[in-house]
């Protein structure tokens, strides 16, 4: 009889355990699930697109700023879908991280993937920061009835590194002016305002000019490079059109001395959808690796029905002067050269890839 009693309860114990003992299998074989990869374009409706910067954070190191900035931006958007971010990561950290996060914050919630620019800055206005997110949206009913201005970054510098930005800021928001009324538009219209500055010391003395006049823009300023060969201001803007302009793109012209002839100050865009694009890098710094760079951006386009001559707008992150000669030749070569896009050309720190030497994203129209 104790035999019998002794089996059974070997048995009920074995019972007891088995479902533990199958449950630490399966955590142990378990694996962890790769992030979807993100979209190289998607497409948006220019007449309900809207725009946000996330509040900055210096609690923790870069991954949970980026978890916090991605909540911030679920929170301003509310029902919006968001269609692109732009992350620029200041600090040591891995920018890569953006992209993961980005890919299963959006999955985890079930959530259309958006495109993604992503570049490392010099800086950011808050000691700690480490990442600003801007995010293009649209949202359920029509906020641009007349289309949008795509207003291009007109640098304003000084040889010398050291030199205070707020009298650059001055100069680049009076093209910023002159680019608003250009484009048909009005100072409260203005949607989103990046400054990209070389420097953030007295940031405030920028800040103060660039909020009272724009007041009710959603505002970004971001230090390009940690040790510039020169002093650089550059606000870039998006502004709601007033009225009709009756053409899917065009372009306007500033009176006075031309900028950078390869580009447009103002794209007027009254198509009724636009195509964003993330950053296409060159890996690598010959011209033919710019080329490369500048060849899967037009196979992107292409793939969301579009074209190099439908772009509005080209963003520029470079990482010498060298390659920005070249990134010059060839956009002349790629872009309408009699209508070139509008847009924004810099120097920065750093993007993802080790060996990269430039990075372009565009808006265009459909």
């Amino acid at each position: 009889m104790n035999r019998f009693r002794l089996v059974a309860l070997v048995c009920g114990l074995a019972l007891l355990l088995w479902p533990a003992q199958r449950k630490k299998k399966e955590e142990e074989t378990q694996t962890l699930q790769v992030p979807k990869e993100l979209p190289g374009s998607v497409t948006g409706d220019t007449r309900r697109l809207t725009f946000y910067v996330t509040p900055l954070s210096n609690k923790g190191l870069l991954s949970p700023q980026i978890r916090d900035a991605l909540k911030a931006l679920a929170h301003q958007a509310g029902n919006d879908t968001v269609l692109k971010i732009r992350a620029f990561v200041a600090g040591s950290g891995d920018v890569r991280r953006v992209r993961d996060l980005v890919s299963s914050a959006f999955t985890d919630r079930k959530l259309p993937l958006p495109v993604l620019s992503l570049v490392r800055s010099g800086g950011l206005p808050m000691e700690g920061a480490q990442v600003v997110l801007e995010a293009i949206a649209q949202t359920r009913k029509e906020v641009n009835p007349n289309g949008l201005a795509f207003l291009s970054g007109q640098p304003a510098t000084s040889a010398d590194p050291l030199d205070p930005v707020a009298p650059l800021t001055a100069q680049t928001l009076s093209a910023l002016r002159q680019e608003v009324q250009a484009a048909g538009a009005e100072p409260a219209g203005v949607l989103r305002i990046t400054c990209f500055l070389t420097s953030l010391e007295n940031l405030a003395a920028s800040r103060q000019l660039v909020e009272a006049e724009y007041p009710h823009a959603a505002h970004d300023f971001v230090q390009t490079q940690r040790a510039p060969g020169r002093a650089v201001a550059a606000c870039e803007a998006v502004a709601r059109l007033r009225s009709s302009m009756g053409a899917r793109l065009s372009f306007a012209s500033l009176e006075g001395p031309a900028g950078d002839i390869g580009q447009s100050p103002v794209a007027l865009v009254g198509a009724p959808q636009v195509v964003l694009t993330g950053t296409q890098i060159s890996f690598g710094y010959q011209e033919q690796d710019s080329r490369l760079a500048f060849d899967r951006l037009k196979k992107e386009l292409e793939q969301s029905g579009a074209s190099p001559r439908d772009v509005a707008f080209a963003h520029y992150y470079l990482l010498s002067n060298a390659i920005a000669a070249q990134v010059r030749k060839i956009r002349g070569e790629v872009f309408d050269r009699a209508h070139p896009p509008a847009g924004t050309m810099l120097l920065f720190e750093g993007l993802p890839s080790m060996d990269a030497g430039f990075a372009v994203d565009v808006v265009a129209v459909k």
